[in-house]
């Protein structure tokens, strides 16, 4: 079903929506040749497929891949889960008060069986698969609990679930529970001092790109409940790091030596867990996609596919 009637970028198809399960489709966008070796993109947090700017995904696709970017369920125009979180739930989890921590709406493990579902939808049997911050944790996770479906694992400024790795500096936590505004220009100014925070010292944000981003994100249908439900999967994520160990696909962590959101130890310990996993750590990178680094990204996951034995089963 299409979901957008506006003419898209050239290369890109439409935007489609996929039924992964009973309750929830996924919105997605393919960009390439179908007949080249299927790329998964998974966005992190609150954060919708067009984050993959079309630049870089153009660079993916000219190296043999056709690209598959989606929203993450409660993001961008996939469904929404209509289960109520409130911050104070949060604080709770974050402290990890017990049992206050509260049961999330779903899981990392939900989110994963979604990406699932996708390849499915699309007669995929496999995928090389590419996540960034939450959606590392997701790609992992998928590689965990369905490695047939895994040809390659790339987890770009992500980290393993265990506590002690891959931290937040403690003052972007306000910053994560703060509203952003119900309105355009709440949210983008929102999203601007957020990016002056979390963007890369070595690679400057353009202001402007980032406005028009964050303008681009609230029109297509942005969830603060939605964004706190993510946030709760991710507190309860498990320790992924004895699961990552029985991985047999071949895997690269990227991870940026400046990152104040996730903590340069968490790529350090994904890459450590993996057996043969090669760990490609950038200088003054924080957490972001700087565009100055997209050929490094797509060369680092170009060179992780090859490496990839079409002949072995990805059986953890």
């Amino acid at each position: 079903m299409t979901v957008q009637d506006s003419t898209p970028p050239p290369g890109f198809s439409q935007e489609y929506v996929a039924p992964v399960s009973v309750d929830i489709e996924i919105c997605y966008q393919t960009f390439g040749d179908p007949s080249d070796e299927p790329l998964l993109l998974v966005m992190g947090l609150g954060a919708p497929m067009t984050w993959w700017a079309p630049a870089l995904c153009e660079e993916l696709a000219d190296r043999g891949f056709f690209v598959i970017r989606y929203d993450n369920r409660d993001t961008g125009r996939s469904s929404r889960v209509d289960v109520p979180v409130s911050r104070g739930t949060l604080i709770r989890a974050f402290a990890g008060k017990g049992r206050a921590r509260g049961k999330p709406a779903y899981t990392l493990s939900d989110l994963a069986a979604d990406a699932c579902g996708l390849l499915d939808h699309l007669g995929l049997p496999a995928a090389h698969v590419t996540g960034v911050s939450m959606g590392g944790m997701i790609a992992q996770t998928l590689a965990i609990e369905h490695p047939s479906r895994v040809l390659s694992l790339t987890s770009i400024m992500s980290t393993t679930g265990k506590r002690s790795v891959g931290w937040q500096n403690p003052r972007l936590v306000p910053v994560l529970l703060a509203s952003r505004g119900v309105d355009r220009e709440a949210y983008v100014a929102s999203a601007v001092r957020t990016w002056e925070l979390i963007g890369s010292p070595g690679y400057p944000p353009d202001p402007t790109e980032i406005r028009t981003r964050a303008g681009d994100t609230f029109d297509r249908g942005v969830s603060a409940s939605g964004v706190m439900r993510q946030m709760l999967a991710i507190v309860h994520q498990p320790n992924r790091t004895a699961g990552l160990r029985g991985l047999t696909m071949p895997a690269t962590a990227i991870h940026g030596t400046a990152d104040p959101m996730v903590h340069v130890s968490g790529g350090r310990a994904t890459a450590a867990a993996i057996p043969g996993a090669e760990l490609v750590l950038i200088e003054a990178m924080a957490h972001d996609l700087p565009p100055a680094l997209f050929e490094a990204f797509a060369a680092a996951i170009r060179r992780t596919a090859d490496r990839a034995d079409r002949s072995a089963p990805n059986s953890a």
